[in-house]
């Protein structure tokens, strides 16, 4: 094993387990790097916290991209392709560590990476919640210490090498983008493929949350971006509506209402939500709102509470009548 200190680096080493090959690669900006990485606990066992090939699945990052964990940049621009290294990071490097792994565990999970329904950044969820959701990452979050990260690198790919997705763009890409993703989504929604629509909304608000994180919550350009994302959320919730996925618009509107009270949207979707699940009394309420905030929808609430009536109507007669059969059964 060759040792090396990376020069120019304070608080990082490098031990070459294996040499790669060829020439150093052209890192340029927007070169995608794929790799894969194993991180240790600094302690007598070594002892794992994340694992790539676990997973089956390599990392990738977009150099001059600003991910979260910026030192990796610097580790896999010192290396050649084949290389595997051993890089110590003292503790000035890994800080941001826990909130990269749960990101990158969720992905592994197959869950939403970004929990980009909160309207609160990542930072601040995990002093909201008091808990990052995994024990060992917590544990690290309290008390950061150094890590080893061991990293086989796999390709470079340049720019026009490959075709960038939306996570993959930089900001200024991502703000141009989004347009594009929500008058996709609304012609999908207007075709009835509420599926792919759903795919289009969830894209823009992923990449806007990802701008707003490094955003002043609150702070007017947090706030433009807020506003984008409310109506791509109600969007997405139209469609949840037309799949029948009642509950998760329950919670997104929810959360909606929470921290933008007068969005009239949002009480009406969740009005309609809470009358398919048959919350007469939520229902109503909701509609009720959505009248107050908004006079003009009084012709439409009025059609809508009658709707609900006749729908309470039915199913109360379909009640008494399967527990009048239970009855005569029993006897």
């Amino acid at each position: 094993m060759e040792d090396a200190m990376l020069l120019n680096v304070e608080g990082v080493k490098k031990a070459i387990q294996h040499g790669g090959t060829g020439e150093m690669p052209n890192f340029i900006t927007g070169s995608k790097v794929t790799f894969h990485f194993r991180t240790l606990r600094c302690n007598e066992e070594r002892t794992v916290i994340d694992d790539s090939k676990q997973a089956s699945t390599p990392m990738e990052i977009i150099i001059g991209n600003m991910f979260k964990l910026d030192i990796w940049e610097v580790l896999l621009t010192s290396m050649r392709i084949g290389e595997v290294a051993e890089f110590w990071c003292d503790v000035i490097h890994t800080g941001l560590y826990p909130l990269v792994s749960k990101s990158l565990r969720r992905i592994a999970e197959g869950k939403d990476p970004t929990d980009w329904h909160m309207h609160t950044c990542g930072l601040a969820n995990m002093f909201a919640y008091h808990t990052l959701g995994y024990d060992d990452l917590d544990e690290l979050q309290k008390d950061p210490q150094p890590l080893i990260f061991v990293i086989e690198l796999l390709k470079v790919e340049s720019p026009s090498a490959y075709q960038r997705e939306s996570w993959a763009l930089n900001d200024e890409e991502k703000l141009k983008v989004v347009p594009i993703l929500h008058g996709e989504g609304n012609r999908l929604f207007k075709l009835g493929r509420y599926e792919a629509a759903i795919n289009k909304y969830r894209e823009a608000v992923i990449c806007l949350k990802n701008i707003q994180t490094k955003e002043k919550p609150w702070e007017i350009p947090w706030m433009k971006l807020e506003k984008m994302i409310n109506t791509l959320v109600l969007n997405y919730c139209q469609c949840l509506l037309r799949t029948e996925e009642y509950y998760e618009v329950l919670e997104h509107t929810t959360d909606l209402i929470q921290h933008h009270p007068g969005l009239v949207k949002a009480y009406y979707i969740r009005a309609k939500a809470h009358a398919e699940v048959w919350n007469e009394a939520e229902a109503k309420s909701d509609f009720e709102k959505v009248q107050e905030l908004d006079p003009d929808m009084k012709k439409t609430v009025v059609k809508e509470l009658r709707m609900l009536d006749v729908r309470m109507q039915g199913k109360n007669e379909e009640d008494k009548l399967k527990y009048r059969n239970m009855f005569d059964k029993s006897d």
